[in-house]
């Protein structure tokens, strides 16, 4: 697989962003183009391992054929690699852009040297792929006169729909926003993942038959009971939504937003007028505070640059990560080490330094007189381990009060809201989700499925396919007896 000594020849090179400086000044994607002799190379480093843990559950949840791939693209086979690629991902375009690859984390030649650059040749496969004309589409050949409603157009509602539709059902998306695409579309700010790749995508899926029903909220807009009677079963994909709050005091103040807020107004106001009709909320010429870090902590800070904000400072509860992976945190488990994302980066080149602070612990929101949010009062945070659970302690002394007339809250989310569930009859487990076993994805309802942040609760972009694919699959076998598309 690949070039048997091509790990020890080449080493890694991953693709180039754009200069932060340059870049911060539009939403245009970063990625910069790479050579198809780049890309041979690094495909050639892929080992002749043994058991490829790339694959594994702990590498990649839809279990990508990455040894395959990856040997394709190093022996210029690019139009067989799209094949292989397409039989376990439904959308490499966008994994390939904003999955955090566990995959690398994985990867056997990671025990001794830098992985393999697996997620830049499985975005790079899928570009060219569209870019020669080789994804075209195709319908299924006959439909099995069965009706699925798929609630939700992220990742896992997509995917289900998808699978669902070549499988020769009839599928409607519902989406309660006024574009589909759910998380990839309002979700992940365009510089991140281009809304015009997106759309594309979803162009696809609807000439091979998909239909797509936006601003249509069920439980809403959309009556439950009409749903029912209408579809001969339902797949819920409507995500984790309902977002952690920090309820300190002065939490009431202005200008104190949720994370999707800001990124959700900001991207609609792009894509509709290219933030010409001042609906979004601006960060321009404040004093931003980013709390809590991860994917959505980040797009924050991005977003934030690109509005020219003032200033730029991101709390995380947590210490800050070791340059290499601990003792407790070995291979081929998800590296928790120290990384410099696109928008640390941007933040480091505009304003000198990396925005995170670490160890710290928010107390109060500042009033500035007029009920607008004028600073933080925070202190540095001891963690400590209590009863298997991470507990904080204040550090005496280390008091401060920060400037702030902007505060994003990027604290995770709690799972989906409830509403939809207590219309259906739907149970929910302990932490709130949509009670369906895995594997199974039925609920406690029947016909009726769940798949995604909706049921695992928050997660990435990839483990969302995975399940949107599984659920298709217990579906397909609820409708017929069988399911003529592998999940």
């Amino acid at each position: 697989m690949g070039k048997p000594t091509g790990f020890i020849e080449f080493p890694r090179k991953t693709a180039p962003y754009r200069d932060p400086a340059e870049r911060i000044a539009d939403f245009r994607e970063f990625l910069l183009p790479v050579s198809d002799e780049q890309r041979k190379e690094q495909g050639a480093r892929c080992m002749d391992c043994g058991i490829p843990f790339c694959m594994s559950a702990m590498g990649c949840p839809i279990d990508n054929l990455i040894p395959e791939w990856n040997d394709l693209v190093y022996r210029g086979r690019w139009r067989e690699a799209i094949d292989r690629l397409h039989k376990t991902n439904n959308f490499p375009e966008f994994t390939g852009r904003v999955c955090p690859a566990p995959c690398e984390g994985a990867c056997c030649l990671g025990v001794i040297d830098p992985p393999v650059t697996i997620k830049d040749i499985e975005c790079a496969i899928v570009d060219r792929a569209w870019a020669e004309g080789w994804i075209v589409p195709r319908p299924p050949s006959q439909r099995t006169g069965k009706r699925v409603a798929v609630v939700g157009s992220g990742p896992a509602g997509l995917a289900a729909a998808d699978q669902l539709n070549k499988a020769g059902h009839r599928v409607t998306v519902f989406e309660r926003e006024d574009r589909l695409g759910g998380l990839l579309t309002y979700g992940i700010p365009n510089m991140k993942l281009d809304k015009k790749i997106v759309q594309r995508r979803l162009d696809l899926m609807s000439a091979e038959g998909v239909h797509y029903a936006p601003n249509s909220e069920v439980g809403t807009t959309v009556d439950v009971a009409d749903l029912r009677r209408q579809f001969d079963a339902i797949v819920l994909c409507c995500g984790a939504t309902r977002p952690r709050d920090l309820p300190i005091p002065g939490r009431q103040l202005a200008g104190i937003h949720f994370a999707m807020e800001f990124l959700t107004a900001n991207t609609h106001s792009l894509l509709t007028t290219h933030l010409s009709d001042g609906t979004y909320i601006s960060a321009k010429g404040k004093d931003v505070v980013v709390i809590g870090g991860g994917d959505t902590g980040t797009d924050c800070l991005g977003t934030s640059l690109r509005h020219g904000c003032r200033s730029l400072v991101n709390f995380e509860l947590f210490p800050k990560p070791p340059e290499q992976r601990a003792t407790d945190n070995p291979w081929p488990a998800w590296p928790r080490i120290f990384r410099v994302d696109y928008g640390h980066a941007e933040a480091a080149a505009r304003f000198g330094e990396d925005p995170r602070r670490y160890c710290i612990m928010s107390q109060e929101f500042l009033d500035d007189g007029e009920g607008n949010v004028a600073g933080i009062r925070t202190v540095e945070a001891e963690p400590r381990f209590e009863g298997g659970r991470i507990a904080f302690d204040e550090r005496p002394g280390t008091e401060r009060t920060w400037k702030a007339d902007l505060v994003l809250l990027a604290l995770g989310f709690l799972g989906p809201e409830i509403a939809l569930a207590e219309q259906l009859g739907l149970a929910c487990d302990p932490r709130g989700n949509f009670q369906a076993e895995e594997g199974k994805y039925a609920t406690t309802v029947d016909g009726v499925f769940a798949a995604g942040d909706c049921r695992r609760g928050q997660s990435l972009v990839v483990w969302a396919i995975h399940e949107g694919r599984g659920a298709a699959r217990e579906c397909g076998r609820y409708l017929m007896g069988q399911s003529p598309v592998n999940g």
